[in-house]
């Protein structure tokens, strides 16, 4: 599953992304308010944590504009101001959760994975093209029906291109959202990624933009 972490903090946005991968999510990170909306807008996550101490545009009015749009993600907000008032505030304005800072990477991880759950009836439809279909709340492939085993890396791939079907996502940008920065983010290991995958799900469904990146196109598409 994918979630969206929105944070400005450059050494808070690595942890919590660190932590968030290894509890088993695909992470996107957005780094201020017009970032979030957009992606939060166009993209499908099981989950959005989102600070309201942004640039560009805060995290209170991020929200109000994604609830006025029909965006109906969980949303977790993590903010220093943790007032009663505050708080009842930000659950008025369309938060599902609250958690106020400072606090405990294990208690954020909690929380995210208690909203999925929740949640899962509403965030987590399948992804389905040309017979190919993803299954977010088991993190499942089948083709046709048939079940496609995957790696944890390989899942993450397909079900970031799937999100994206039809955009151009540069190798750049997929070894950002894959790798932590623990590792070196080699787009010659994206490559090879995708190498692997387009074997086992069939070449078709991966294209090639050369110079540009890689996108989901479905079998069929020519």
């Amino acid at each position: 599953m994918q979630v969206l972490l929105v944070e400005d903090e450059a050494i808070v946005a690595r942890g919590l992304t660190d932590a968030l991968r290894k509890s088993g999510l695909a992470v996107d990170l957005a780094k201020d308010g017009e970032d979030a909306w957009y992606l939060a807008g166009t993209g499908q996550y099981a989950a959005i944590i989102l600070d309201l101490g942004l640039p560009r545009i805060d995290g209170m009015t991020v929200m109000k504009r994604l609830r006025s749009e029909g965006v109906t993600t969980p949303i977790l907000i993590l903010s220093a101001r943790g007032s009663w008032a505050e708080r009842v505030d930000g659950i008025n304005a369309g938060a599902d959760d609250y958690l106020p800072k400072p606090f405990q990477t294990e208690e954020l991880l909690a929380r995210v994975h208690g909203l999925i759950r929740r949640s899962s009836g509403m965030t987590a439809a399948k992804l389905s093209s040309d017979g190919l279909e993803i299954d977010p709340a088991s993190a499942t492939v089948t083709i046709k029906g048939v079940p496609v085993e995957l790696t944890q890396m390989e899942y993450r791939l397909l079900y970031h291109l799937v999100s994206n079907a039809g955009k151009v996502v540069p190798a750049a940008v997929l070894a950002e959202t894959l790798y932590s920065h623990h590792h070196e983010r080699d787009t010659n290991a994206i490559e090879v990624l995708v190498g692997r995958l387009r074997r086992k799900v069939g070449k078709d469904y991966i294209a090639t933009r050369r110079g540009f990146g890689y996108f989901f196109k479905g079998s069929e598409e020519t």
